[in-house]
């Protein structure tokens, strides 16, 4: 197998997605939203109707579930005046002349304010983010309504972080664990490597191999396959209750996306850069004017990568997410049953989705691959131009 041959990179390039993810994954809503009682905007809003509580209900449903938080919260019981929630807190890490560690539980959903080594932080209902504030939680704004508290540097692990270190961490087992196997079978997988041994082999023989060249594609493989399990395991563990939306946060997708793009640009070949600035075959004028747009394209191809995952589940989340919401809204007794069908099917369809956009991530990344590798054969009168 090749990933076996070549551990260090496989190590390096995970360590490296995880990196990369890790300083981008705090996103600046990194918490759902909660609006204060006491908020000054609470106080001067009009009464609202019972179809509009239940309306902002389902946003607040929605938003819980695609953005990231500094907890886990799988459900809540009791009464809406004092609900008891489940779920289990992350710790919060923050650099403010010093570092403050404390749990987020101290928060308490986001209503209460957290004390650290004497000082006091808020989770913001404006934008998420975590303040310095007094004992009481004030928020000071500015004339255009910004918030003009001290804001910490926040290290904390975060729900999509926390995601991303398990899944990195499983990737890196599982696979440990496969390689042993192959030494100690004599190059036969067992246990939970038969199953993954043959999508191994599939992303070398259909995708690395036919897109990049047998010459070459060996260098390639241990991103290509670390980048479709991790988008893979990540899509999956996004249908879980657990309310991770790793992939459909733009963040994320464009620390792969980049990776991508360094990783092509840094091995590209002599040619792929001579087809980029002065182009084979053409006449010399319109030369000029292709390599601003042909390099231009090497940009675009990442983006689209970037765009396109984040696009797709991002998509498929809300839609899962507002039939759910609309399923325990809906006081119907057909209405009730044909929505929880339609988000069964529709889940069932997200789980395809979560693997397709995995391949399509992979198989896109390896075509750029190939590019940049590809070795072409010039002869000098493809100088000249065409008659």
């Amino acid at each position: 197998m090749v990933f076996l041959k070549k551990p260090l990179l496989n190590i390096v390039v995970t360590f490296s997605m995880l990196v990369s993810a890790f300083g981008w994954a705090n996103p600046a809503d990194s918490v759902a939203v909660h609006k204060e009682a006491n908020s000054p905007h609470a106080e001067s809003a009009a009464p609202m109707s019972e179809a509009e509580k239940k309306d902002a209900e389902r946003k607040e449903f929605i938003k819980h579930h695609l953005l990231d938080s500094h907890d886990f919260h799988l459900f809540s019981y009791g009464s809406e005046e004092h609900p008891s929630h489940v779920g289990f807190s992350l710790p919060v890490i923050l650099w403010d002349e010093g570092l403050h560690v404390f749990s987020s539980s101290k928060f308490e959903h986001g209503h209460a304010v957290a004390e650290s080594n004497g000082k006091y932080y808020m989770i913001s209902h404006h934008n998420g983010k975590i303040y310095r504030t007094d004992a009481q939680g004030t928020e000071t704004l500015d004339a255009k309504g910004h918030l003009t508290n001290v804001q910490p540097l926040d290290l904390s692990i975060t729900k999509n972080v926390f995601m991303i270190l398990l899944v990195g961490t499983l990737i890196f087992l599982l696979f440990a664990g496969l390689g042993k196997s192959y030494k100690k079978n004599g190059s036969i997988a067992k246990g939970a490597g038969r199953f993954f041994e043959p999508i191994v082999l599939y992303i070398r023989d259909e995708i690395a191999i036919p897109n990049i060249g047998q010459k070459h594609y060996k260098k390639y493989m241990s991103f290509l396959l670390t980048i479709f399990f991790f988008i893979w395991f990540m899509n999956i563990f996004g249908l879980t209750p657990l309310g991770v939306n790793v992939t459909g946060n733009i963040a994320i997708t464009a620390a792969l996306a980049v990776l991508t793009y360094l990783i092509t640009t840094f091995t590209a070949k002599k040619d792929y850069w001579m087809h980029i600035f002065w182009m084979p075959g053409v006449p010399w004028p319109m030369k000029i004017i292709l390599a601003p747009i042909e390099l231009l394209g090497t940009i675009i191809k990442p983006f689209s990568l970037m765009i396109r995952l984040f696009a797709n589940m991002i998509a498929g989340h809300v839609v899962i997410m507002s039939l759910v919401a609309l399923m325990y809204s809906a006081n119907h007794i057909i209405g009730g049953p044909l929505t929880f069908l339609l988000a069964f099917v529709l889940m069932i369809l997200e789980v395809l989705v979560a693997l397709l956009q995995a391949y399509i991530f992979t198989m896109l990344a390896a075509l750029y691959f190939g590019a940049a590798v590809e070795e072409h054969h010039h002869d000098e009168h493809h100088e000249v131009a065409h008659h």
